[in-house]
């Protein structure tokens, strides 16, 4: 019992970090990729240590100095706010997304002895609803925020924020049933292993080949769930001085953001395991390299393991990073763009992706 709650703990912590540490990542990469599209450095050095480390190409001032000014930043509540509700909107803002991690598969299992651990913190057989669940409270701290500010630029951050999150976790509901249907089982780990298999023993059977509609309405709406451009609207700068969390500072401006990173992330990491082949690499099983031709290779279980990592790693990178180039390359959409890019483009094509679904199981004789 010590020993499972223990592995438990680990994974957790694991996964905490994990998606901490990609989130810092994330907002270098942000930095130096929008320097350089916008034909500039950048951050790129920090003086901190006596100026020690002069060349850093911005790590430091990304993941120390500007902590350290967000976190120490004095926190200022407008005498008019709901204090509560002012303290707890940047909680359920990032809380959610980082919990839905957890359904998340890293790897396939990891073998220590007479145990195996599967790599996957919460192994639920359900675990596609649990995203879904839990993805749906990400709307409560938006709005929350928005009202107990008492501010009328924050309170239509809210209402946008919440109009456009609602609207769009429809497509992407309706993307992740087509998913669902394509491999039959809402068990995340599963649709991972499934991913293992070729077709016609050359081509990995991973999900963008079988739903490639539901990749691209679910990697479109997912962009819009993190409330970035081109699809910023809750926050509009220009209009709204920062949306939802105008009237926020200090270490609880940084939860917000870190929760909009967080939450790149996450869609990442489902458009990785549903559609990239999770954390699958070409021809490699538990046991080593098997390639076409019946050629085999085999490898230690801890170098396959590794290697599962590092491959959901870097596509879950990769897909981040293309998330960052989409917001420094589209101008935001109008709201009226925006609602009906929601409603009457991609709901239908959600819609008209699961009835082709549905037909071609019944035609395949699939139950």
């Amino acid at each position: 019992m010590l020993a499972d709650l223990a592995i438990s703990t680990v994974k957790a912590l694991v996964v905490l970090m994990t998606v901490l540490s990609l989130s810092a990542a994330l907002l270098w990469v942000e930095r130096k990729g929008s320097a350089l599209i916008q034909d500039r450095i950048g951050a790129n050095r920090a003086n901190i240590f006596g100026g020690l480390l002069p060349f850093n190409l911005g790590l430091v001032n990304t993941l120390v100095a500007d902590p350290i000014k967000m976190f120490t930043k004095e926190d200022v509540v407008p005498v008019s706010a709901d204090k509560v509700l002012h303290f707890l909107a940047p909680c359920l803002a990032v809380f959610p997304v980082i919990v839905t991690f957890a359904a998340i598969p890293l790897g396939d299992v990891l073998v220590i002895g007479d145990r195996t651990i599967n790599l996957q913190v919460a192994d639920l057989n359900v675990g596609i609803l649990y995203v879904l669940a839990m993805s749906s409270l990400g709307v409560y701290g938006v709005v929350l925020a928005g009202w107990a500010s008492n501010s009328r630029w924050a309170l239509l951050g809210g209402i946008r924020g919440s109009a456009q999150m609602i609207s769009y976790e429809i497509a992407m509901g309706l993307a992740l049933i087509g998913a669902v249907m394509a491999f039959g089982t809402l068990d995340l780990q599963a649709i991972a292993r499934a991913q293992g298999e070729t077709i016609a023993g050359v081509i990995p059977a991973w999900g963008i080949l079988y739903q490639p509609l539901a990749f691209l309405i679910f990697l479109i709406a997912g962009i819009a769930e993190t409330k970035r451009v081109p699809f910023d609207l809750p926050e509009g700068e220009s209009e709204l001085t920062s949306g939802f969390f105008t009237e926020y500072s200090g270490s609880k401006q940084a939860a917000f953001m870190l929760g909009d990173f967080a939450e790149i992330i996450v869609v990442s990491g489902l458009a990785t395991t549903l559609f990239l082949g999770a954390w699958q690499v070409p021809f490699l099983a538990r046991d080593g390299w098997h390639f076409p031709g019946g050629i085999s290779l085999a490898m230690p279980h801890l170098a396959v393991v590794v290697l599962q990592l590092v491959s959901f790693v870097v596509k879950v990178l990769i897909l981040s990073s293309f998330q960052i180039l989409v917001r420094w390359s589209l101008p935001r959409y109008r709201y009226d763009q925006l609602m009906n890019l929601g409603w009457k483009s991609l709901l239908p094509l959600a819609l008209l992706n699961v009835m082709v679904t549905g037909t071609i199981i019944v035609l395949l004789g699939r139950s």
